[in-house]
């Protein structure tokens, strides 16, 4: 089982809509994935036309089974008309006592040895994640394979790229102290691109010369998203054949790549 987190202490950068299409996305490729939202504002849990509830609380803090506290998404929700698929998509949800959940559990590897029990039910997990750091996000770190940074090619967003890699950094050390295996950045994700503007080149040429190969191609900024997000769907599922679609699509081929890569 691969645990992938979005992660970026900037808020606005589309963590959430990256979370969410990377996991429907991998559903419809076939893959079994289970999105977390571990975000009190529970964005993923509403753009999966759920009801904000606190899934995440009770599963950490009071020990529920996972029959009790993660759905099956319906396939019509999120795969792309005519095209049936084997894969599978569950939720867990998220309300504001996800807020609370780092005060009500010290083990810190909480989240690990929940997920452990989901290995011959789920292939992937996604987890969206708060901008805000918490004691919670150090949980995320030990329970993480993979983390993905999606940025806005502007100051602020660079700024928590930054402050959230130096916490990589330091989780990183912290798992090898726990003997766990290493967490790796998939990759860093230009989100809400506008080529049209100087800034956003400059930034992403910046980024490209610090960064490498880990800068996956830019998601530019179009107005579907928003469309997407009021009917509760992926854009690939809403309009196959637009360019955004094929703009995620190349994202989930990546998040792939990087699976391979892993194993």
């Amino acid at each position: 089982m691969h645990v992938i987190t979005l992660l970026n202490e900037k808020g606005g950068v589309g963590k959430t809509t990256l979370a969410v299409h990377i996991a429907a996305g991998l559903a419809v490729r076939g893959w079994r994935v289970a999105l977390i939202d571990a975000d009190p504002q529970g964005h993923a849990t509403v753009a999966m036309g759920a009801k904000k509830s606190p899934g995440l609380y009770e599963l950490l803090v009071r020990d529920a089974p996972y029959k009790d506290v993660m759905s099956v998404i319906p396939p019509e929700q999120y795969l792309i008309p005519g095209k049936p698929s084997d894969g599978r998509m569950y939720l867990i949800p998220s309300n504001l006592e996800t807020r609370v959940i780092p005060m009500m559990i010290s083990d810190a590897m909480k989240m690990h040895k929940r997920l452990t029990e989901l290995e011959d039910t789920v292939d992937i997990v996604v987890f969206d994640t708060s901008p805000t750091p918490s004691l919670l996000h150090g949980s995320i770190y030990f329970a993480s394979d993979h983390i993905i940074y999606p940025t806005k090619c502007e100051y602020l967003s660079f700024d928590g790229l930054v402050e959230s890699l130096t916490h990589s950094q330091a989780a990183m050390s912290t798992r090898e102290q726990q003997g766990l295996n290493a967490l790796k950045i998939m990759g860093i994700v230009p989100t809400m691109y506008r080529s049209s503007t100087m800034e956003h080149r400059q930034n992403l040429n910046m980024l490209k010369k610090q960064f490498g190969p880990l800068v996956w191609r830019p998601i530019p900024q179009r107005t579907i998203w928003a469309e997407a997000s009021s009917r509760h769907q992926p854009v690939f599922a809403l309009m196959p054949d637009s360019q955004a679609a094929t703009d995620i699509w190349h994202l989930v081929d990546h998040v792939e790549e990087g699976l391979k890569d892993a194993d």
